[in-house]
């Protein structure tokens, strides 16, 4: 293959490679279709250098995030991505976002830093992007002095990002901001909850708002985790796509912040039978056990985040970053928009398909049921976390309602 800028392209390497564009970048990834033997396979997982297209919004967003942080920060800024692949992030953070001094990427599969290091030189970065070959932990360690540290760091496995929070907390200084992906959701989602306790320190519910519970369980544990190193944790920006979750989380030295951090972790309670839920705050495990509205057993979500998954100035920074760069990103836009719907919204969300489903009602449109709940006086949005989802400070008894009764006038428009 032969590459415009840069020649041929696949005499470099041992397996086969491509040319992709995202962002204003342009980098040479594992060629994913010659890993593909039958349909059902995970091509990223089988190819010699870790490259997955389906995240480039992950990556989308990472950019805006970055930007928001620096232009907060009012200084030129340092990243560091421990687990890296080919390398497009950082190769993305270093060309797309003002005020880089300097990028550290690591992997510690060597087959991934040549090609790494290949898309730096690429790209004309080698003056401020490094490229090391170390066991990621090892690495952060290595920058846990107080002089050392970074400003940003983006933890992105193939998996659960605990093994890697001990060494990230300590890695990056007071003000800066952690970027954390989590794409093992089976055990976050709560189809594998003995695993999900195991590894965050909380238990699931397999609820229709089982991602915003994904998220909420990921904070807790990086919050119980930072406040071991007496370090504050506050949540900028979340959000749930595809098959991970992810969320952006500024770091603040002290004792007593790290104390308010631990003071916002608490337990959802949730009813299977009539959608009731409650929040109740603090470590000690709930004593409730009986639902207020129908008088079933209530099950237990947590210890967990019971705090906000956005930041108004925040999320308005990264919106202001999407318009400098003129992005036409659908689904990047979309999630601002709904992110900043979402900021003072109560807590957990409803699922009209899935009331719809227990009532055997057909599913109304998601505005129609949103007007309605206004029209009755309580906050009602739509949420990025599902399609169909609609968070707002009604009970479980008017959200049914609200639900049935649209439900009743979409029959009747469409039987006329």
């Amino acid at each position: 293959m032969v590459d415009k800028n840069f020649g041929v392209v696949e005499l470099s390497f041992s397996f086969p490679t491509e040319v992709v564009t995202e962002g204003k970048t342009s980098v040479v990834v594992p060629k994913l279709e010659a890993y593909v033997k039958e349909p059902w396979e995970y091509a990223p997982s089988k190819a010699p250098v870790f490259y997955n297209p389906v995240m480039k919004l992950n990556r989308d967003v990472a950019v805006l995030a970055l930007q928001a942080h620096q232009s907060t920060s009012g200084r030129e800024i340092s990243v560091c991505e421990p687990l890296a692949g080919c390398g497009i992030r950082s190769v993305r953070f270093a060309m797309e976002v003002e005020g880089v001094l300097k990028i550290v990427m690591n992997d510690i599969n060597p087959k991934a830093v040549q090609l790494a290091q290949f898309n730096v030189e690429r790209n004309k970065l080698v003056e401020r992007v490094s490229v090391m070959n170390e066991d990621a932990n090892l690495l952060l360690s290595r920058y846990a002095a107080p002089r050392k540290r970074f400003d940003f760091i983006d933890i992105d496995p193939f998996g659960s990002p605990v093994p890697y929070l001990d060494a990230t907390i300590r890695s990056l200084r007071n003000g800066g901001l952690l970027a954390l992906t989590a794409t093992d959701m089976a055990p976050l989602c709560g189809v594998h909850p003995r695993a999900c306790v195991r590894k965050y320190g909380g238990k699931p519910l397999r609820t229709e708002y089982c991602h915003e519970l994904a998220v909420r369980l990921l904070v807790g544990c990086l919050t119980m985790m930072a406040a071991k190193h007496d370090v504050a944790i506050k949540v900028l920006f979340s959000h749930s796509a595809d098959h991970y979750i992810r969320a952006y989380a500024l770091t603040r030295y002290g004792a007593r912040q790290a104390d308010k951090s631990v003071q916002t972790m608490g337990y959802i309670l949730h009813c299977f039978t009539c959608f009731h839920r409650e929040a109740i705050e603090g470590m000690s495990s709930p004593l409730k056990r009986k639902c207020p509205e129908c008088g079933s057993k209530l099950n237990v979500a947590g210890p967990l985040w019971l705090g906000k998954l956005f930041d108004e100035d925040f999320c308005s920074l990264m919106g202001k970053a999407a318009y400098g760069r003129r992005l036409k990103e659908k689904r990047v836009l979309k999630l601002l928009s709904l992110a900043r719907n979402e900021i003072e919204a109560p807590m957990t969300y409803y699922a009209v398909d899935k009331i719809c489903d227990k009532f055997n009602l057909p599913i109304p449109p998601l505005i129609d049921v949103v007007n309605e709940l206004k029209s009755a006086g309580f906050q009602a949005v739509p949420t990025h976390f599902n399609s169909r989802g609609v968070r707002t400070g009604a009970s479980a008894k008017v959200m049914k309602e609200s639900v049935i009764k649209c439900a009743q006038i979409h029959k009747d428009v469409f039987d006329q």
